[in-house]
């Protein structure tokens, strides 16, 4: 059994049959602290299983400044999804902040599978959906709270993350400066 099958069990189940004619699509590989899942102008034929590690979803504006749009923390799915479905080149890069262990696969094979396993195309389904549903609450979160509670609601979500990346990435996925953050983290630690 690969360690991606209890993971994508849990989300949608996929029957044997499905899982043996797809099993042989994956590879594992690791990705080193720095390195790149999919960069930016780059299009996109793979996504992954993220067995271990932390992967950052990025993109960068005209003046070269950095905006971290996800973390993705193992257990997890990765891919450039727009360009996966656009067959355009990829804008938001994807690159390891911590050693990764991903299980990759294309995702034209994959995704050639659909018309056959039902369950599999489902399973793709709510996969998409989590991610939607991510992406609106995060959109909500930068608009309606104020910085200290977007850091609360990160350290919830995130409870291990921040002593693993650095201050940079946590400030840049928040919507504020790297000076923010500190001054953040010291008046709540003055709170407690």
């Amino acid at each position: 059994m690969k360690p991606f099958q209890p993971f994508y069990n849990m989300v949608s189940p996929l029957s044997e049959k499905t899982w043996a004619d797809i099993l042989p699509l994956f590879h594992q590989r690791n990705l080193l602290a720095g390195e790149f899942f999919v960069k930016e102008q780059e299009i996109a034929t793979e996504i992954a299983f993220l067995e271990t590690g932390v992967v950052r979803a990025y993109f960068t504006n005209e003046s070269g400044n950095e905006y971290n749009k996800q973390f993705f923390v193992a257990p997890s799915s990765i891919g450039a999804y727009t360009s996966l479905l656009t067959k355009k080149p990829n804008r938001i890069a994807q690159q390891a902040l911590t050693d990764c262990v991903i299980w990759s696969c294309k995702f034209s094979d994959l995704t050639a599978f659909y018309e056959k396993h039902h369950d599999l195309e489902r399973l793709a389904r709510k996969i998409a959906e989590h991610y939607f549903l991510e992406k609106e609450k995060k959109e909500l979160e930068i608009v309606l709270l104020e910085a200290t509670q977007r850091y609360q609601l990160f350290q919830q979500e995130f409870p291990t993350l921040e002593q693993r990346i650095s201050q940079y990435h946590i400030a840049s996925y928040l919507g504020i400066t790297a000076t923010q953050l500190s001054r953040i983290r010291r008046k709540l630690a003055n709170k407690s």
